[in-house]
């Protein structure tokens, strides 16, 4: 029996709105766009469509400008993890900012890799 084929489509990207992160529901998107004025509760990056993948592991990556954490250290780039649990799968990869807004300003790229290959990516830019 023939391997089925694992396609991938990043399907939107942009501000959207506020998203719950124990939700199985994705936030909505208010603007397809790849600058954002910052603001608050500003909820932005982008939803990827994955078929075809189910049981497999999705890695992201999340590069930011350099901003301090609370003990004064620049806050390394965001990794982690999606499990993918159907052959029909969507997930949002995205951020919020906080306060100061100032060091959020500037480039944010996000990564996301199946299986070691790069598979989506765009960086969004942050703007006061």
């Amino acid at each position: 029996m023939a391997k089925k084929k694992i396609t991938w489509e990043l399907y939107s990207y942009g501000e959207y709105s506020r998203w719950e992160r124990s939700s199985k529901k994705l936030p909505k998107l208010i603007k397809i766009t790849d600058r954002i004025k910052i603001h608050e509760d500003l909820e932005f990056g982008y939803v990827l469509k994955i078929k075809g993948a189910k049981g497999k592991v999705v890695d992201y990556i999340i590069e930011h400008p350099p901003f301090k954490d609370p003990k004064g250290n620049i806050e390394p780039s965001f990794k982690g993890q999606y499990f993918i649990n159907s052959n029909d799968y969507e997930f949002f990869l995205g951020d919020t900012v906080w306060e100061p807004y100032d060091d959020k300003v500037g480039d944010w790229l996000l990564l996301t890799y199946l299986d070691g290959q790069l598979i989506a990516e765009k960086k969004i830019v942050l703007q006061r």
